[in-house]
């Protein structure tokens, strides 16, 4: 059996805490700040951007459970630096 070697996580533009701007998606040209960095899927969170709909199960936390917006990821390639935090 063939084990698997993981490569290294790639080097990034960006990171947390940058200024960017989206430019492809349906948030095309729409600017946000880095929430977070997964460096080996190569995807950023940017708040406020890319927004999804998750629906809650009823818990103990919230027992009314509903439907909430979330951040989803987008891909590294769809964003451009506008400003860095340590320019």
């Amino acid at each position: 059996m063939a084990t698997k070697t993981k490569a290294a996580p790639a080097k990034l533009h960006v990171k947390s805490g940058d200024t960017v701007q989206v430019i492809a998606g349906d948030d095309k040209g729409k600017t946000g700040v880095i929430k977070s960095v997964n460096r080996s899927t190569q995807r950023v969170i940017v708040e406020g951007l890319n927004l999804v709909t998750k629906h809650n199960k009823p818990s103990a936390k919230n027992p009314q459970g509903g439907i909430t917006k979330i951040e989803a990821g987008i891909h590294v390639s769809n964003v451009k630096a506008i400003d860095s935090k340590n320019a």
